[in-house]
Parts: C-alpha cells; sequence; structure tokens
C-alpha cells in the first residue's frame, strides 16, 4: 500500500528528493526502481533527519519494533500518517510520544489516482497539518475524515479490502466464461473489460448502483436470469456482508 500511494505522489509530480524510504530489507527491484526515480532508500532514518510527514506503511505485526526506530525522524511539528491496518491511535501515541497522528485506510487504486482514503486524525493534529494530508491523500483519490475511530474497522474491510473483492469478481467472471465454452484468453478480456468498463461507469455516473442495475436489467431477460441466482437468499450480497464481517472482526483482532 505504501508502494501504491508513493507511486501516485510521485506520477503527481511530488519532488522526489523531499522523498526518504526507509525500509532495512527492500527487494533488490524496489531499490533500484527507487533509486532510478530519485527517492533515496536508507536501511534506518538517516543521522539528524526530522520529517514534515512520516508515512508509517508496515504491517501492525512490526509496529512495536518500528516505532522506536522512527522516534528521532519525529519532532514536534512532524506528523505521521499511518497506514496500517488494526492500529489504533492510542498504540501509535505510546511509541511516539505526544506528537499529531492521523491513522488512514487508504486502498491500492491509489497508485493510478483512483483511491479512496478514510482518515482520522488525533486531537494534536493541527489544522494545517490535517490540510497537508488531506492534500497528500486528496493527490491519489478521494478522502472522507471520521470523528469515530471504531469506524475504520469497516471501513478497513469494505473499501481497504474492498479491490481485492473486485479482482476476485473478475478472476470468477474469466472462469465462468471459460466453462461457458469461451477460449481462455477471450474470457479473460471480457471479464476484464467488463468489470473496468462497469467500474468507470459507476464513476461517472450520478445514478445509484441500484439504478444502474436496474436500467441494464430487461424483465425476463438473461441478465435477469442471472440476477436471480445472484440475489437469491446464498447470494452475492449474503456472500459479501459474510466477507466484509471476516474482514471487519480481523481489523478488531489486530487493533488488539
Amino acid at each position: 500500500m505504501g508502494a501504491a500511494l508513493l507511486g501516485g505522489w510521485l506520477d503527481g509530480g511530488i519532488d522526489p528528493e523531499s522523498v526518504v524510504v526507509v525500509d532495512p530489507d527492500p527487494p533488490p527491484d524496489s531499490r533500484q526502481l527507487l533509486r532510478k526515480a530519485g527517492v533515496s532508500v536508507h536501511s534506518a532514518p538517516p543521522s539528524g533527519l526530522v520529517a514534515m510527514v512520516v508515512v508509517l506503511a508496515v504491517k501492525p505485526q512490526m509496529m512495536d519494533a518500528v516505532l522506536p526506530v522512527i522516534r528521532d525522524a519525529v519532532g514536534a511539528d512532524t506528523t505521521v500518517l499511518s497506514i496500517a491496518a488494526g492500529t489504533p491511535l492510542a498504540r501509535l501515541e505510546g511509541g511516539l510520544g505526544s506528537v499529531g497522528i492521523v491513522r488512514s485506510m487508504p486502498n491500492t487504486p491509489a497508485q493510478v489516482g483512483r483511491g479512496i482514503t478514510v482518515a482520522i486524525g488525533n486531537e494534536r493534529v493541527r489544522p494545517e497539518a490535517r490540510e497537508l494530508i488531506d492534500r497528500l491523500l486528496g493527490s491519489v483519490g478521494e478522502v472522507a475524515w471520521l470523528d469515530d475511530e471504531g469506524a475504520i474497522d469497516a471501513v478497513t474491510a469494505v473499501s481497504g479490502s474492498g479491490p481485492a473483492y473486485v479482482f476476485l469478481l473478475a478472476e470468477c467472471l474469466a472462469e465462468a466464461a471459460v466453462e461457458a465454452g469461451l477460449p481462455r484468453d477471450l474470457a479473460l478480456r471480457l471479464a476484464r473489460g467488463t468489470v473496468e468498463g462497469a467500474g468507470e461507469l459507476l464513476y461517472r455516473s450520478e445514478m445509484t448502483p441500484t439504478e444502474l442495475r436496474r436500467n441494464v436489467t430487461s424483465p425476463g431477460g438473461t441478465t435477469a436470469a442471472a440476477l436471480t441466482v445472484l440475489m437469491g437468499e446464498d447470494g452475492l450480497e449474503a456472500l459479501l456482508k459474510k466477507a466484509v464481517a471476516a474482514a471487519k472482526r480481523r481489523s478488531e483482532e489486530l487493533a488488539g
């Protein structure tokens, strides 16, 4: 996710020389790509570095080990932006002290400027710092702010993990097309093009998803036949509710 955000920021024109990536063991291809882009890569924060914004893009299980390492790079005017799932503000404050911290949940379409991020800041985030974070996150997609940190687990389950659900839909649609008798290459092309096009139509249209679905469904037609299955008692809606609930539970578990 960190790579997706950084890719979006670099594509959006951020000065690569203003970015420092700290990774004790980056893959060689990632290190090469970052250096080619003009971004410096270090195994630990450079001595004397005090950052304007620190982006925490690590797995939540690694957070307790990471916070002491980056604490010296966090000054009184630093704002910390965490994109780690299941890591509450209180845990971050415990490791970093009295600094402004924004907890956020972006998603991978940020890499192409079409992400959506939900964020919440602690009481130490000043208005100008929140505006800066809003601009950074807004440069790679939409931004929404929460007043209740408890809601972020549901956000994680819906939009944070959501792109994977859409990719799975494309996978399953392609497999169903193969089962229906189409060559695999055409099946993949049709599934991908359909998901891409439907997403773009949803993006551009002012209609709700329900209205768009109804517009493409003729009574007694082929789409209606398929939707009878997908909207059945054990259909897509029921499965997605279970999936989102499972992801939300896991986010809550990670928070401890």
